[in-house]
């Protein structure tokens, strides 16, 4: 019976139930917002009391007006990695433990992030449209692409995602340096202590860090331009990252080579100048999204409601502010 489950507040929600919801809904009670007709701060003040724990998407922002309505929360689980989403100071001021999907999505957003980088660079999705709209009869051959193996590539992040990127790239023989919040003892490749020198050394920059107010429009102009001309980037981690602004420019001057991009910064919105250029590769922020990383995350949220409402340690909590 439903009365006898736990209830969990659902925002969002996030893909992962909606692949699982008969499974979810065998273990949790799941109070959908969505499907009330009255606004949203009033549902969460009707369901106050009972509300202790919160599953949720990156889309789905929990502010301090969200947990001020929900007095009795202590735990969110978020079926994303990054949680620039939620207000972690308030969480740590009122008690509430969040935990994300920590790094099950590791491999697959590494093997995306190369499969994005050699698409640009050998200008695959451009030459499926060629063939696709009748132009190699028409045109001839199409035009030369990049080769991967011996690219100097600057990772942006080594956590666990940026250390399988560089994992793989040097297996197709690629210079490897990155640059994070510290240098990390366990690797192996240089560290640079900014991301104007990282930028300066490269020909590709693969973005794989958090999104922070220290790293909002990080990738501006004068980054770009220390990346120069043949440079290229990819995007796996959060659209706000870069300068949108200043990329459309870069790509329309030709002050970079292409870009790769899994994510944007008003999604699903997608600037149009973008959509015109066959140098710029892009996906549904989709990076993550495999059935077999559905299912780990699926096994991963009920393991850590279960937990929580067992008083049991959590998995992959987020204990940095």
């Amino acid at each position: 019976m439903a009365d006898d489950l736990p209830n969990v507040l659902l925002l969002g929600p996030p893909s992962v139930f909606k692949s699982y919801e008969r499974e979810f809904s065998e273990k949790f009670h799941f109070l959908k917002p969505w499907e009330s007709s009255i606004p949203l701060h009033q549902f969460l003040s009707t369901h106050a009391g009972s509300v202790k724990a919160a599953f949720c998407s990156a889309s789905s922002r929990v502010t301090t007006d969200v947990l001020q309505n929900l007095p009795e929360l202590r735990f969110i689980m978020t079926s994303s990695v990054g949680v620039d989403h939620i207000d972690l100071h308030e969480c740590k001021r009122r008690g509430v433990k969040v935990a994300n999907a920590g790094s099950i999505f590791s491999e697959d957003v590494a093997d995306a992030a190369v499969g994005l980088l050699i698409d640009v660079l050998r200008r695959i999705s451009a030459a499926n449209w060629f063939v696709k709209a009748g132009l190699w009869h028409q045109n001839g051959d199409y035009p030369l692409g990049h080769k991967l193996g011996g690219k100097r590539v600057g990772i942006i992040g080594m956590g666990s995602i940026g250390l399988d990127v560089a994992k793989r790239l040097n297996a197709f023989g690629c210079i490897i340096s990155y640059t994070s919040r510290n240098e990390k003892p366990h690797v192996k490749f240089p560290f640079c202590p900014n991301i104007q020198e990282l930028a300066a050394k490269s020909e590709i920059l693969v973005i794989c860090c958090a999104l922070t107010d220290q790293t909002r429009h990080m990738i501006d102009k004068s980054v770009m331009l220390a990346l120069g001309r043949d440079g290229v980037i990819v995007n796996i981690a959060r659209g706000a990252i870069i300068n949108e602004k200043d990329l459309i420019e870069c790509l329309l001057q030709q002050e970079i080579a292409g870009v790769s991009l899994d994510v944007f910064e008003n999604e699903p919105d997608v600037p149009e100048e973008l959509l015109e250029l066959d140098n710029v590769v892009m996906t549904p922020h989709h990076a993550v999204m495999t059935e077999e990383s559905m299912r780990d995350l699926y096994e991963l949220v009920v393991r850590n409601l279960d937990a929580f409402f067992s008083n049991k340690p959590l998995m992959f909590e987020v204990t940095r502010v």
